[in-house]
């Protein structure tokens, strides 16, 4: 088991407080909750001291705006959400230590308390700046409530904090052509008083505890932003907002203002740590005081700079308190191909795929850390979680756990058998068993989650491969002594695998142990103790750890998703305006008929236009159309159309056409025809 050389006496991991303007989604799952917790899970099994905090971050204008939506309060907002989320969190077997909310006391008290520290140790800036203000909705448009043209990509929908196309973190005065989301309005430019933390203070205290103090451990893609960061100059950051929701500022002259919520999110590791400890009993200054504690944070690369650079610089301001070791952050996991977004629906939410998959939380956790965005922005497809399921859970640790449990029970009635003298086969299978607690731990503790999946998973394949050498089914009728020994082999792998795939599928392993009836064993324990399950030791029968996935249920979730995409569509579509109003009269004079296409062939050199011979009812006529772009010649051969047909002649391209087939477009920007298709309407029917 490897140790580092100065052990933590504790650790304390924090994982990203979920806004709750929205459900937990696969995305942050994969990005934040899935490795904290197998981290947390891996420590507390090699018995260490661990305080793992989260909570649900209830300020911001993120909730505001979603209660103007809805037309509710921010409360409301936060009550419904936080309810949703800490169930799912539960259901899905995230073992916070604690799980509060920023809209507790206990954090309001916290956060201001920390404030008031820094500005009496005149550690702010007090500064009246120029900020954005809607004359319409009577308000300062706090980031969320500006859009416009991000200054250093050009994307059109950047938002006034950070710009969601190329990463870039903005003030809302950057945002080139600004409006505003509440009115629509281009905002103007008002004079308010507010509090900045002046990072360029703290500069050289960040390159030499980032750039030179982590530049080996860190992750490249953390320590790379914080060095463009630290590179192009920190500048004071605002620490208030013009908001009505949120922590008010608790000093004088803060009337109308609140906390930005970027200043107090933080502090909810250090409120939650609190609250958790008093119900305890024991004392929280240790988990974030202390220099002998290990301090991580798990986060998505969106709040990279918040945890490494404006977090620390606070911490470093007021005194006292310890920085993080490590900052992990992922990058973004995308589905099917296209970016999650909770405001387009564009998600697997964590509450809908726990009802509708149900006792499978382990194949989403395994198939989440094995397509881990580790090191660069991955995606989820139903297909590679079918695939997943099928292959690896089912296939191969599911497979390995079953035959041992079912030929245990068919040979010996459940009872782990005497075994014989060991062949070097038998002892080199042990003796890899008890080198995986070290190989998995050396993956985790360098947050190489993905890589650690994948050597418990070589574990049961270990497994497989033993049975499937020595082949105990067919040894059972000439060498019944070797097959206890095999089965007694196969059994202690089991066992390893059991205690082993805990921090990755727990209720898997919950299972796993209880058909063994196994005590409870250390991580330690795989790797030191020469017996995991005795013989004479009976096990419980059988039951299959996981079930098979169907291509009916991967469809049904795409087709899920493709409702999604067609709604988003719709919903973004632009509808033309009503052209001027006109008399029957003039509506009178179009003469609309039924019609079919009786020839249809490409025009020559021309990309959209096919021409169409088209029996009216009254003649065959000439119709030039431009729908080769839609169809084929041959697909329309025989459709019924509606046609205008008091249309004046008009010569394309040379070829005279006589009258107009009306069109539609769908969703896909695809022409579809305005069919007439109903039985017994013929050719030359009026349409009126």
């Amino acid at each position: 088991m490897s140790t580092q050389q100065n052990k933590p006496s504790r650790y304390t991991i924090t994982a990203a407080l979920p806004y709750t303007n929205g459900p937990i989604h696969i995305g942050h799952l994969a990005g934040v909750y899935v490795p904290a917790d197998i981290y947390a899970r891996y420590l507390r099994l090699t018995n260490n001291d661990v305080a793992f905090v989260c909570g649900s971050d209830e300020h911001g204008v993120a909730i505001s705006m979603k209660a103007k939506k809805e037309g509710i309060t921010p409360k409301d907002v936060i009550d419904k959400y936080n309810g949703i989320i800490k169930k799912s969190f539960q259901d899905f077997g995230i073992t916070f230590d604690n799980y509060s909310r920023t809209s507790a006391d206990i954090h309001h008290k916290t956060a201001s308390d920390f404030f008031k520290t820094l500005d009496e140790k005149g550690e702010f800036i007090e500064e009246t700046t120029a900020q954005l203000y809607d004359e319409e909705a009577k308000q300062f448009l706090a980031d969320r409530f500006v859009i416009g043209t991000c200054p250093k990509c050009g994307h059109e929908e950047a938002y006034g904090d950070q710009c969601e196309n190329c990463g870039s973190s903005l003030n809302a005065t950057d945002l080139i052509n600004p409006k505003s989301t509440i009115t629509g309005a281009v905002p103007t430019l008002k004079e308010t008083k507010h509090w900045f933390l002046p990072l360029d203070k703290h500069e050289d205290f960040l390159k030499e505890w980032i750039l030179e103090g982590h530049k080996k451990d860190w992750k490249p893609n953390v320590y790379g932003q914080c060095k463009s960061w630290i590179d192009d100059g920190l500048k004071p950051r605002a620490v208030t907002r013009d908001l009505n929701w949120g922590i008010p500022v608790p000093v004088e002259g803060g009337e109308g203002k609140v906390l930005y919520v970027w200043f107090d999110a933080p502090i909810g590791y250090i409120s939650s740590t609190k609250e958790w400890a008093a119900r305890e009993g024991k004392d929280w200054e240790p988990y974030w005081k202390s220099e002998d504690t290990k301090m991580v944070h798990f986060i998505g690369k969106d709040n990279i700079v918040f945890h490494c650079i404006i977090f620390p610089a606070i911490l470093k301001a007021h005194g006292g308190y310890i920085l993080p070791e490590n900052v992990p952050a992922n990058e973004f996991l995308n589905l099917e191909g296209n970016k999650l977004s909770t405001s387009k629906n564009w998600a697997v939410w964590l509450h809908e795929y726990l009802e509708e998959f149900p006792n499978m939380q382990d194949v989403l956790r395994y198939t989440l850390t094995a397509n881990a965005p580790e090191t660069k922005d991955n995606d989820f497809t139903w297909k590679d979680f079918q695939a997943r399921n099928n292959n690896e859970l089912v296939a191969i640790f599911g497979n390995f756990v079953n035959r041992v449990a079912v030929l245990t029970h068919k040979y010996y009635d459940g009872v782990i058998p005497e075994s014989a003298e060991f062949t070097e086969v038998d002892l080199a299978a042990l003796a890899e068993v008890k080198k995986y607690p070290e190989i998995i731990s050396s993956s985790i503790e360098r947050y190489r989650f993905r890589e650690a999946g994948q050597e418990l998973m070589n574990l049961a394949r270990l497994g497989n491969k033993y049975l499937a050498d020595e082949e105990p089914w067919k040894r059972i009728k000439t060498d019944e002594e070797r097959v206890k020994t095999i089965m007694y082999v196969a059994l202690q792998i089991a066992a390893g695998l059991a205690v082993l795939s805990e921090p990755f599928l727990p209720f898997t392993s919950t299972k796993l142990k209880g058909i063994l009836q196994l005590d409870a064993l250390s991580w330690n324990d795989v790797a030191d103790k020469e017996v995991l399950l005795a013989s004479n030791h009976k096990i419980n029968k059988a039951e299959l750890l996981f079930r098979k996935i169907e291509d009916k249920e991967v469809q049904a979730q795409l087709d899920k998703l493709e409702a999604t995409k067609k709604a988003n569509e719709n919903a973004n579509k632009e509808i033309v305006p009503q052209k001027d109003t006109i008399t029957f009269e003039d509506f009178s004079k179009l003469d609309m008929r039924v019609g079919t296409i009786i020839e249809a062939e490409k025009m020559p050199k021309a990309k959209k236009l096919l021409v169409l011979k088209v029996d009216t009812g009254l003649d065959t006529r000439t119709i030039v159309s431009g729908i080769a772009e839609s169809f084929k010649p041959e697909e329309i051969i025989g459709k019924k159309v509606t046609v205008l047909v008091n249309l004046a002649p008009r010569a394309l391209r040379g070829v005279e056409s006589e009258g107009m087939i009306l069109m539609n477009q769908n969703t896909e920007g695809k022409l579809v025809f305005v069919n007439p298709d109903e039985d017994g309407v013929v050719n030359g029917n009026q349409i009126s």
